[in-house]
């Protein structure tokens, strides 16, 4: 197995939109009927943004894995920047192969590079099994989220 880690392109959108709906809360957020003009119209919008990256695993040309990578300053921590990882996923006939921790592996130190002192993500308290790997990882759960869906 020979993994890159990269930006993903417009051509990766289908195999990612599959990931993001092949688990039990993503088939409730992503419609099988998609409408692939939404998902085209944000990635678009987060390829434009310099503080937005969609990073691909990449397996002999196929795309494996997938997260969001958002850059964002912050007066708290003295004015220092942080990276929001989200979206995460890794192909389900790759699953336990430990893509996920190099795939992490390399958005943190992506994340360093781009001066951020802190990588923060949140998880649903439903996905038992991503909160251990991200304690495995030397995530804390540190805080409350709390979020609001229109």
């Amino acid at each position: 197995m020979n993994i890159q880690f990269e930006k993903a392109n417009i051509e990766d959108l289908p195999v990612i939109i599959e990931m993001l709906h092949d688990d039990a809360l993503g088939a409730q957020r992503e419609s099988e009927k998609l409408d692939i003009k939404k998902y085209e119209n944000a990635f678009r919008h987060i390829e434009k943004d310099p503080n937005n990256e969609i990073i691909v695993a990449r397996d002999a040309n196929k795309v494996i894995g997938v997260l969001q990578l958002t850059y964002l300053p912050s007066l708290t921590y003295q004015g220092s920047w942080r990276a929001q990882i989200e979206g995460v996923r890794i192909h389900q006939s790759q699953r336990g192969k430990g893509i996920g921790e190099h795939l992490f592996q390399w958005a943190i130190e992506r994340a360093k590079q781009k001066g951020c002192k802190i990588v923060q993500l949140t998880s649903d308290k439903q996905r038992t099994d991503a909160l251990r790997f991200y304690e495995k990882l030397g995530f804390k759960a540190s805080h409350e989220g709390f979020k609001l869906h229109f």
